[in-house]
């Protein structure tokens, strides 16, 4: 059974750093392409980040430079650095892990962005 839990969302004030976690199990965590998305209120959930097996990333253009993927395949953990946040990145953040196409995730957990 796959288990993805998010951890690590909460409050930031624009221009703060904020890092999320999210343990996998279940899975061979190592084959899996796992990612980011978001979803704010009223909109589409979106596409953040993702890291394959390889290590490659993509990150959607309003996040480059500012965000910051990456997976420990020997704790089956991936991990999301937010930094320089702004109003705009509010929204609930959910851990997806990828294999053919099979989507599984997470909970989600809920980052806002406020002063």
């Amino acid at each position: 059974q796959v288990q993805l839990v998010e951890s690590g969302g909460g409050l930031v004030q624009p221009g703060g750093s904020l890092r999320l976690s999210c343990a996998a199990s279940g899975i061979i965590f190592r084959l899996y392409r796992m990612g980011w998305f978001r979803q704010a209120p009223g909109k589409q959930r979106e596409l953040v980040a993702i890291i394959n097996g390889d290590y490659s990333t993509y990150y959607r253009d309003s996040v480059k430079g500012r965000f910051t993927i990456s997976r420990d395949n020997a704790k089956n953990m991936v991990t999301l650095q937010m930094n320089s946040v702004e109003p705009e990145d509010t929204a609930v953040y959910y851990c997806n892990a990828n294999l053919n196409f099979q989507n599984n995730w997470g909970q989600g957990t809920q980052v806002t962005v406020s002063s």
